[in-house]
């Protein structure tokens, strides 16, 4: 009697487990291109909320605040502009501005030409948490990436990927 593998053993391939299995839908130019890319995510994302995590802050905090700081002095933008630039629905950007504010890591006002417009800006003690944050990510995720790209398959891949990105507007 053979022995049967076990499930991790079973599913240590995906790729050609999915061939095996579900070969009617197998692509074998973009199930690997789009595993990879999953994967590269996940890899790159796990050690960025690592990072964030030890500054006292979640993915969404960070985003939140790297928005704000990529603007002008005084670093303010209403909800309505932040929503545009992080990956988080309108319910959830009130959770998180009220989280930084309640922090001191940002602050709201009113405006006076429309009273229910509250701007949001980086409070000056967001700065050294969000500095010391930014340069840990470059860090840790250069260093993971230059493991194993060179600075030029880095320039390559980031081109390839933009290309990608911008190459279907439907989305």
């Amino acid at each position: 009697m053979s022995k049967r593998p076990d499930m991790a053993e079973r599913i240590t391939n995906p790729l050609e487990m999915h061939r095996q299995h579900w070969p009617e839908s197998y692509d074998a130019q973009m199930l690997p291109l789009g595993l990879a890319l999953a994967q590269a995510y996940t890899a790159q994302h796990s050690r960025a909320a690592r990072v964030m995590a030890a500054n006292g802050l979640s993915s969404a905090e960070f985003d939140v605040l790297a928005s704000l700081r990529r603007t002008p002095p005084p670093h303010a933008l209403t909800p309505s502009d932040i929503q545009r630039t992080v990956l988080i629905t309108s319910g959830g950007l009130t959770k998180v501005l009220r989280q930084l504010e309640a922090r001191g890591l940002v602050t709201r006002s009113m405006q006076d030409a429309d009273r229910r417009v509250k701007p949001v800006a980086l409070a000056a003690q967001a700065m050294p948490v969000l500095e010391k944050t930014m340069s840990e990510l470059h860090t840790v995720i250069g260093d993971w990436m230059r493991r194993s790209l060179t600075d030029a398959e880095i320039r390559r891949l980031a081109s390839l990927l933009t290309k990608l990105v911008n190459g279907d507007s439907s989305t």
